[in-house]
């Protein structure tokens, strides 16, 4: 398959690397220092799965200067949706499908809003990765998987054959007939990890085993899921007690990228997180104080450390 890959990060370097390595045509979008080192020397990824070096003539640096493509997939960071989704219909990869392995439950609503609902899979990924230096990324242990599915039946034909290519690259990779639960189930959990790890400033094994910080996780997590059910996502009552036992299995070290993002003083993703959530809320009538509390505490970080800290 001929395959684009708009953003070079942790998640688009890792599976776009794979699926080079498969033998598909690869094509990454990068910008700055890491558009730069990959044009030098390949993306390498650094993986315990084993280690992968894509072709110096991999990468271009932007979406008009992508050929055709039997396949898009979009791993910006969510600020940066709508500006791909408009640049997509006017390149020459305009009407290939789209995946999107982006966080939170925004994502393909601005997609689908540009391009058409056939177009867009809805899809998920787990995975632990991140640019440790310019043209080279590390994925941290084995998990490396992609949830996907159609909005549209019109495209379960393309999501097999979309499905089919990630897993002949050694992706673990499945299907799914309720994309949007599983998209909220990940975002239930992501939402819970991010708020907690960026406001105590710790990993999730100090979060876990504090009383109160444990309190808070659950209960971050409790009023993503009612948000879910307010919106007609069928997700069960105790998904959030499921959640918190899942949180009690990662290793103590583990943290988020809004935690990681918040320590480098970068841009964060809260207004798609949290702050997604309380939007949302505000629409559905529905009250989710601890969301809200995150959303105040880390508004003067949204946009990078505040001058003068």
């Amino acid at each position: 398959m001929r395959i684009a890959v708009i953003g070079a990060g942790g998640v688009g370097g890792y599976f776009g690397a794979r699926l080079a390595a498969a033998g598909n045509e690869v094509t990454f979008v990068a910008r700055g220092g890491h558009l730069a080192a990959i044009r030098r020397s390949g993306l390498v990824v650094h993986s315990p799965l084993g280690e992968l070096r894509t072709s110096p003539d991999s990468v271009v640096a932007s979406i008009s200067e992508l050929g055709p493509a039997d396949l898009v997939l979009v791993a910006v960071k969510l600020w940066d949706t709508e500006a791909v989704a408009e640049e997509l219909r006017t390149s020459a990869a305009h009407g290939a499908p789209v995946l999107s392995l982006q966080n939170g439950v925004h994502k393909d609503d601005v997609l689908r809003g540009r391009l058409t609902d056939e177009q867009v899979l809805g899809g998920v990924c787990f995975i632990s990765a991140f640019i440790e230096e310019p043209g080279v990324v590390r994925h941290n242990g084995p998990l490396q998987k992609v949830v996907l599915g159609p909005y549209r039946s019109g495209s379960t034909a393309t999501g097999r054959a979309v499905l089919a290519a990630l897993r002949d690259a050694g992706i673990d990779a499945e299907g799914s007939d309720d994309i949007e639960r599983a998209i909220w189930e990940k975002f239930v959990f992501l939402v819970g990890l991010s708020a907690t790890t960026a406001t105590v400033r710790q990993p999730v094994g100090v979060v876990r085993a504090n009383e109160r910080s444990r309190r808070l996780l659950y209960e971050v997590m409790a009023e993503t899921v009612a948000v879910a059910q307010a919106s007609g996502v069928r997700l069960d009552s105790g998904f959030a007690e499921d959640r918190l036992a899942f949180c009690d299995t990662l290793p103590a070290a583990m943290t988020s990228s809004m935690h990681n993002d918040l320590e480098k003083g970068n841009r964060l993703e809260l207004p798609w997180l949290s702050g997604g959530v309380v939007d949302l809320a505000d629409r559905l009538d529905v009250p989710v104080p601890r969301n809200r509390t995150v959303a105040d505490i880390l508004a003067p970080y949204v946009l990078g450390r505040p001058a003068g800290s």
